[in-house]
């Protein structure tokens, strides 16, 4: 009987779960690509953001750090170093996710002004990180939940999708920063 209603309890957790991870992988997507179109007269333009993509290339590159410890660990089997690192891996990105939307609130909106075959260069990576980002919010908050709750069988059957789309998506992060950060103002 007890074993009944703790699946029970479980699953409802479950669904509830999925239901909040299904409407933050639409909610944030959505959010970052509005900051795009909002009439910008409404923020306070006179707070200095312009050391934040600089910072953002940090803090892609660190949580390329925390995903590379993170998978060498769990090949080792060393949970406890993996799950630290994942964890600090997804609270780097979420850092990196408020200081970006920040950013593109109050900051002014960079062109990319390269040439010849280094522009196609950019916008291909660009495109495949903006499009693997959307992808990668459900895939990271399904990894995490299914990690912390010890669902290891769902854990490792997403995460086996998720970091190397994270990973690309880190690293690219830091390739776009480097390629448009000569048009900064």
């Amino acid at each position: 009987m007890s074993t009944v209603k703790v699946n029970n309890t479980n699953a409802s957790r479950d669904k509830r779960m999925m239901f909040l991870i299904a409407g933050l992988s639409v909610l944030i997507p959505v959010a970052v690509a509005a900051l795009f179109f909002l009439d910008k007269s409404v923020a306070d333009t006179s707070v200095d953001v312009s050391f934040q993509p600089p910072l953002h290339a940090i803090l892609n590159s660190l949580t390329a750090i925390a995903l590379i410890v993170g998978y060498y660990n769990i090949k080792r089997n060393n949970i406890k170093v993996h799950r630290a690192a994942m964890l600090t891996a997804f609270g780097l990105s979420a850092v990196f996710l408020v200081s970006y939307v920040t950013y593109h609130f109050l900051g002014e909106r960079t062109i990319y002004g390269g040439e010849g075959a280094l522009k196609y260069i950019y916008y291909f990576v660009l495109l495949t990180h903006i499009v693997l980002a959307v992808v990668i919010v459900p895939l990271v908050l399904l990894s995490v939940y299914f990690g912390i709750t010890n669902q290891l069988a769902r854990h490792r059957r997403i995460s086996r999708w998720t970091f190397p789309i994270w990973l690309y998506v880190a690293i690219t992060g830091v390739l776009v920063y480097l390629l448009i950060s000569p048009y900064y103002s």
